[in-house]
């Protein structure tokens, strides 16, 4: 495979401004920029397709190097996006010899439905003999309107990852599905965090869980043994949706820790109507329970940005990626963030 670096004026950030988030502007030669307090921001938005780069996770080898991916975009058959950066400032997609978009996970397992699945939400962890396990979702083939969530496991970062067996990882249908996982290790135990797609089976509005009664949405805790895959312990809910305040949703957590308090990154509301915000809680304990702080970390109207969303955050607790609406499609934004005591910003 081979790196595709994207033109000048197009979509790279680089400029420096001050606290707080600033969207981008063109500077006088035309190449956009934006950055977030004094650490340099880029954003990358894959022009080419639809939704550009949703959802996106993150990840640093013991090289240096820095990966991006994110979810499957409308009208491409590329199941999962990949992106690489040297100084985590200056992003590339990657791409093949032949110049195509690179696909992390060209085959899908049983469980996925027939015809173009629509993939999201990748998560990237490594594990302790040095593999990576790659967390998706994808559409169960038992129930085309749920999703369900799978593991995949490459020898390499990039990939190319193969699924691990032939059933999903987390498939409560009956719940609605599941969706949006994420890798955390504390004190050496690992566990995957996900989202309950209970808005699937909600009563209309937006994202079909914006009309009582609302159908929970929780975000769970599952312990899992060193390989990342098998579960060793009992399911945790962390949070669920508010009802009407967040529009009958709770997604796309991300965890973290910074000394003794944990730190659950989420999203509220619905990510197409510009009421999507990037939102985080509070706990002294993995299993919780957890505080909401009192204001998202970002929404819609804050500086600009619109549906700001799907966070992922770095294993160092400062490195995260999240996206926000962007020329029609939703581009990956990142970010260094820091926590002190209770309270994160940027």
């Amino acid at each position: 495979m081979m790196l595709f670096s994207l033109g000048l004026g197009s979509l790279f950030l680089t400029t420096c401004f001050s606290s707080p988030i600033s969207q981008p502007k063109l500077s006088f030669d035309g190449i956009p920029t934006l950055s977030l307090a004094d650490a340099p921001v880029s954003r990358l938005d894959n022009s080419n397709a639809k939704n550009s780069l949703a959802d996106p996770s993150v990840i640093q080898t013991d090289d240096g190097h820095w990966y991006a991916f994110a979810t499957r975009s409308i009208g491409s058959a590329i199941h999962i996006q990949a992106a690489q950066s040297s100084d985590y400032e200056t992003w590339e997609l990657v791409v093949n010899a032949d110049g195509s978009q690179y696909d992390a996970l060209p085959s899908m397992p049983a469980w996925v439905g027939g015809g173009p699945s629509s993939t999201w939400a990748p998560d990237v962890v490594q594990v302790a003999d040095g593999s990576y396990i790659m967390y998706y979702s994808a559409t169960a083939a038992a129930s085309l309107t749920h999703h369900c969530i799978g593991a995949a496991t490459a020898s390499s970062v990039l990939g190319p990852y193969t699924p691990v067996g032939s059933e999903a990882m987390f498939c409560p249908l009956d719940q609605g599905g599941a969706i949006d996982a994420s890798g955390f290790i504390d004190d050496g135990q690992r566990y995957v965090v996900y989202k309950v797609d209970g808005n699937s089976m909600g009563h209309g509005g937006a994202c079909r869980n914006a009309v009582a009664p609302f159908v929970s949405t929780p975000i769970v805790l599952q312990p899992v043994a060193a390989d990342g895959v098998t579960f060793n312990g009992a399911a945790t809910t962390l949070l669920d949706n508010a009802g009407a305040s967040d529009q009958g949703v709770v997604e796309a957590p991300a965890l973290t820790k910074s000394g003794s308090t944990y730190v659950l990154f989420f999203s509220s509301n619905c990510f197409s109507d510009g009421h999507y915000t990037l939102s985080y809680a509070i706990s002294t304990s993995v299993t919780g329970p957890y505080t909401r702080a009192a204001k998202p970390l970002l929404q819609s109207g804050d500086n600009e940005f619109t549906s700001p969303g799907g966070a992922d955050v770095h294993v160092d607790g400062q490195h995260m990626v999240f996206h926000a609406a962007y020329n029609g499609g939703r581009a990956m934004y990142q970010a260094v963030i820091s926590v002190v005591g209770d309270f994160v910003s940027f």
